[in-house]
């Protein structure tokens, strides 16, 4: 009898750990598989929307490789000191982040900003690859109006990967990072620290990497309660810039999308904006 319960334990943890093993390889796969859509949010928008934005703007679509098409908006300060190329984070449109934008607009400096291909009234297909080349079309754009000693390259969240990579290969006149990540591993280690997320991954943005190769000032503000980008993972980001003129804002009890009613936020950008 003993043996016989004995046999019957040993095929019921068999069976449990194939039942584990299968769940963990069916997650494991639809995280590769779905990793765009938790990764990208897009609010998609009719051609003929029209933002309404407090500022006067322009309105551009900027042909992008592998048949992109990207929708910028140009936000006019009246009397601008310099202009923010802005990227924004992973949900929503130009139809919110135009808006949130305008903080910016509001002390005195332009602000030009781009909805990532399949946002808004962008379209293309996706790839890392792609979103760096649809940067640059658009950085290259706002030479037209500014010189680079005036750009201010700003990226918040995701957005930090396009910021970065912008920062590291041109000249812009500062880098500033909102809740930036040290790469999209190191975030997605903390959400599923069971899988080889590293291997998993589609997209890389290596923000460590390229942050080596910038040469401007590197301002990077986080909050210490973000839970989406953990504040460590920005810290981290931060300390490998020993060698270069970088500044890191801690905002305590701050999190993800609320920094800009935190008086240490506010003080932060007027005094780098000043």
């Amino acid at each position: 009898m003993l043996f016989i319960a004995q046999k019957n334990l040993k095929q019921k943890l068999k069976k449990a750990v194939l039942i584990l093993l299968g769940i963990y390889i069916m997650v494991g796969t639809a995280f590769y598989v779905l990793q765009e859509r938790f990764l990208f949010l897009p609010e998609i928008l009719p051609q003929d929307h029209t933002y309404s934005l407090t500022y006067d703007y322009d309105e551009y679509f900027l042909n992008a490789p592998n048949e992109g098409v990207i929708n910028t908006v140009h936000i006019k300060a009246n009397n601008p000191q310099g202009v923010i190329l802005y990227f924004h984070g992973n949900a929503g449109s130009l139809k919110r982040w135009s808006k949130i934008a305008e903080y910016f607009v509001a002390i005195n400096y332009d602000v030009y900003i781009m909805d990532y291909r399949t946002y808004g009234k962008s379209k293309g297909t996706l790839s890392e690859e792609a979103l760096y080349e649809d940067a640059q079309a658009c950085y290259n754009h706002l030479k037209q109006f500014w010189t680079e000693d005036n750009i201010t390259v700003y990226g918040r969240s995701l957005g930090s990967a396009m910021a970065t990579k912008m920062a590291a290969t041109n000249n812009p006149k500062q880098l500033i990072l909102e809740t930036p990540f040290y790469n999209i591993a190191d975030v997605a280690k903390s959400r599923f620290p069971m899988f080889p997320v590293k291997k998993l991954l589609k997209y890389q943005f290596s923000n460590n990497e390229h942050i080596k190769n910038v040469s401007c000032v590197i301002h990077i503000v986080h909050g210490t309660n973000d839970k989406v980008v953990p504040f460590s993972s920005g810290e981290k980001l931060f300390k490998t810039l020993k060698s270069k003129k970088a500044t890191l804002t801690i905002v305590e009890n701050g999190g993800h999308n609320n920094l800009v009613d935190f008086n240490k936020y506010n003080a932060f950008i007027k005094e780098i904006l000043k």
